[in-house]
């Protein structure tokens, strides 16, 4: 069922991502979502015995995904709503991956994050405007939900923590590619860029679920 699933979620990301450039636009608004019903599905099948708190966060935050993925491929700009539904989504995911363990740190974890969000906000900071502080904090949620990821892997060392590690790393590389699209400039490979380390950030998290519960 899962490979089935997987094979799915490849194949409407792919449709969807060629609609982005080829059209039809319809195809955009039926092939995005229908990609994250998949990876949700996923979700809740490699977690279907698993009762956990990590579980339920990681579902219900590929749920916020979702809504934020229709606000953002919404005709009107909707962005503000895209950014608060993200926003929800890393907070969701810090809530995982820190279940169990708590808030951790270890000395050579962190500064990378820190050294990544200096450098993207240093890069976006002359063009936000009155976003400034929404995107400010947003770059600091998401750095904390990345590096939590990676300290959760650090900590229990289960090869699910590793996977949901990627994911988080994709999803950080899936957001500075959009807002570097947004606010610097378009460039042609944004999208492709964008939704297909999206889409791969999201599946491998979705498998994360189901992790041995801690000792």
């Amino acid at each position: 069922m899962i490979v089935l699933l997987t094979l799915l979620t490849i194949v409407t990301a792919s449709l969807h991502i060629h609609a982005e450039y080829q059209g039809p636009r319809y195809h955009v608004y039926l092939f995005k979502p229908l990609t994250m019903v998949f990876i949700l599905l996923i979700a809740i099948q490699v977690g279907q015995n698993d009762g956990s708190l990590y579980k339920y966060a990681i579902v219900v935050g590929l749920v916020c995904s979702l809504a934020g993925d229709v606000f953002l491929m919404l005709p009107s700009d909707r962005f503000i709503a895209g950014l608060i539904s993200f926003f929800i989504v890393h907070i969701l995911y810090i809530t995982a991956f820190t279940s169990g363990i708590g808030l951790s740190y270890s000395w050579w974890l962190l500064p990378p994050f820190v050294i990544c969000g200096i450098f993207m906000f240093f890069i976006l900071s002359p063009y936000l405007g009155k976003l400034t502080l929404p995107v400010l904090v947003y770059v600091v949620v998401i750095l904390v939900m990345a590096w939590q990821a990676w300290e959760r892997w650090n900590y229990i060392g289960q090869s699910k923590a590793l996977l949901a590690s990627f994911g988080a790393v994709l999803f950080l590389i899936s957001d500075s590619a959009l807002a570097l699209n947004r606010f610097r400039g378009q460039y042609i490979s944004a999208r492709a860029l964008t939704l297909s380390t999206y889409f791969a950030a999201q599946w491998l998290i979705a498998l994360s679920v189901g992790q041995q519960p801690l000792q």
